[in-house]
Formats: structure tokens, C-alpha cells, sequence
């Protein structure tokens, strides 16, 4: 008999990179189950926008998730304001696109910082405050591009295996400690964000829109399951794939034109992105660097 699904009504949450895209709509799921939320974002001014226009159990607070002591301050702000932290989603991350031959090195190391390192520092500062109460979960917002290699995301996709390890790893030390805490690891396909703009199409694979993966998030926590598939049904298609010979593998990804996906993104439509990405993480930004970003893509 299938266990009942969690309560987590009257939970409090607080989200990474969440002013737009798939921690936004991840906060209105939340809000939607009763939960309480804090919205982090370096982006400050569309985070409040955002909290506004999601109502009075929403609050907006400053967040460089490469830094510390502003992760640090996050953290404390929302738990003064909402109460104790209950659920932690690692949601910030920026996505370059480009030949990895051409990716600029400052590019490739504010893509670790954020996607990586970020999520590193989110695990350690919530789990500082889990522990102590035997009690939360965490999700890590990883990607499809965690469990294959995707030509023109190259460092993207290394930093997504990592995250996939990463929890695996944490929950493994969790488990040996006897911890009740739950961590989950969260992979869509390419969903239509800006993150997501601009690239091609594969047959047989449809983009996901963000309220899909926010409530594969819900079920998460619902459920605690651990390996969160966007949409579940490609589950089947990594399985298979596995199991198949690489050049049969790789043979039935040319002729569906999985392996052209990201590599024919249409530069034009991602430029502004790119650009905005490129002054993601403060101390790396420079203007000399955002010119070379906008023109890596054409890669």
C-alpha cells in the first residue's frame, strides 16, 4: 500500500535564483501547497517584483549564492522572517552555450561558481541548520544534461553530473548518521525559460514549461523521492540507452537530433541571456568578458 504524501502545509521554504524562470514558478507551487517562501535572487529589484505578485507569505531578500556570507545572511533573514528553514532548493544556475573550445576561462569558472560551488555552499549552510532538528529536505535542481553528455553545454553538463554526485554522496553520509533529512536531486529536459531560449528540438522530446518541474518538486517533497525525472518518461530513454551499445546509442541520438539540440542554439535568440548571465556572479563581472560571452555562442 502506497505511503500517504507528506504534509507540507505550513512548511518554510526558501529558493535560489528564484525572481524568475523555474524557481519562480517552483515558489508559486509551493505557496499554492501552503508553504511559506523566500525568494533569493542577486537580481534584487525582480525578486520583489516577484514576491509581490505572489502574495503576503512571499518575501524577497538578496542572495549571490557564490558568497558565503551573503548565502549566510539568507538563510538567517528567512528564517527571522518565515521561521525555521524546513526545505532548501538549490535553484540558481546560468547555462553559456558554445564550443567548449572557445569558452572563455572566466566564463567556465562563473559557470562552476554558481552551478557548483553555489549549490555546495547552499548544502552546507542549510544542513548546519537541519541537523541540529533531525528534520528538512533539500533539492538540488540538476539537469537532464547530469546523466548525458551534451555537445555545446560542455562545462554546463559537468557541473550537473557533479550535482547529481553530490547528493548522492551527502545522502549516502546522511544515511550512515542515522539523519532523517531527505535530499533530492531535480533533471528536466530543456524547459522554456531564458535559459532555455533558443535552442533546437529533437524528435520525440517536447520541452517542459516551468510549473511541470515546480511541481515534480511538490511530489519531492511529498513523496521524498530522491531521483526526480522532467518528464518522468524520459527515465525510459536513459535506461534504454544504458543498455544499448555506444554506437547504437549514439546512432539513435543523430538520427532524433538529440546530440544537435543545444549544439544549433540560435545565438540571436539567446543573446540577451548570455549577456545577463555574463554578470551573474559579481566578482568575475567585466564588461570585456560579456562581449566575448555574447560571441561564444555563435560557436
Amino acid at each position: 500500500m502506497a505511503k500517504p504524501p507528506r504534509l507540507i502545509a505550513g512548511h518554510n521554504a526558501a529558493i535560489t535564483g528564484a525572481a524568475r524562470g523555474i524557481g519562480r514558478a517552483t515558489a508559486q507551487a509551493f505557496l499554492a501547497a501552503g508553504m511559506r517562501v523566500a525568494i533569493g535572487d542577486l537580481d534584487l529589484a525582480t525578486a520583489e517584483r516577484t514576491a509581490a505578485e505572489l502574495g503576503p507569505r512571499t518575501v524577497a531578500l538578496a542572495l549571490d549564492v557564490t558568497d558565503r556570507d551573503s548565502f549566510s545572511r539568507f538563510l538567517d533573514a528567512s528564517e527571522e522572517q518565515l521561521g525555521p528553514l524546513d526545505v532548501l532548493v538549490n535553484n540558481a544556475g546560468i547555462m553559456p552555450v558554445g564550443r567548449f573550445l572557445d569558452e572563455d576561462d572566466l566564463a567556465a569558472r562563473r559557470t562552476v561558481d554558481i552551478n557548483l560551488h553555489g549549490v555546495i555552499l547552499g548544502m552546507k549552510l542549510g544542513l548546519a541548520r537541519m541537523i541540529p532538528r533531525d528534520r528538512g529536505h533539500i533539492v538540488n535542481i540538476a539537469s537532464q544534461a547530469g546523466k548525458f553528455g551534451t555537445a555545446g553545454i560542455a562545462t554546463y553538463s559537468a557541473t550537473k553530473h557533479a550535482v547529481v554526485g553530490l547528493t548522492e554522496s551527502v545522502r549516502g553520509e546522511l544515511r550512515l548518521m542515522g539523519s532523517h533529512i531527505d535530499l533530492s536531486y531535480v533533471m528536466p529536459y530543456i524547459v522554456n525559460t531564458e535559459l532555455g531560449g533558443g535552442l533546437g528540438h529533437a524528435r520525440g522530446f517536447s520541452n517542459v514549461e516551468p510549473s511541470e518541474v515546480a511541481d515534480a518538486v511538490v511530489e519531492a517533497l511529498q513523496h521524498g523521492t530522491v531521483e526526480v525525472w522532467v518528464p518522468r518518461s524520459t527515465r525510459r530513454a536513459y535506461r534504454l540507452g544504458t543498455l544499448l551499445p555506444r554506437s547504437v546509442a549514439e546512432g539513435i541520438g543523430h538520427l532524433t537530433g538529440v546530440d544537435r539540440v543545444i549544439a544549433d542554439a540560435d545565438v540571436e535568440a539567446r543573446r540577451e541571456y548570455e549577456l545577463r548571465a555574463a554578470r551573474s556572479e559579481p566578482a568575475l563581472a567585466g564588461a570585456p568578458e560579456q562581449a566575448q560571452i555574447g560571441e561564444q555562442a555563435s560557436g
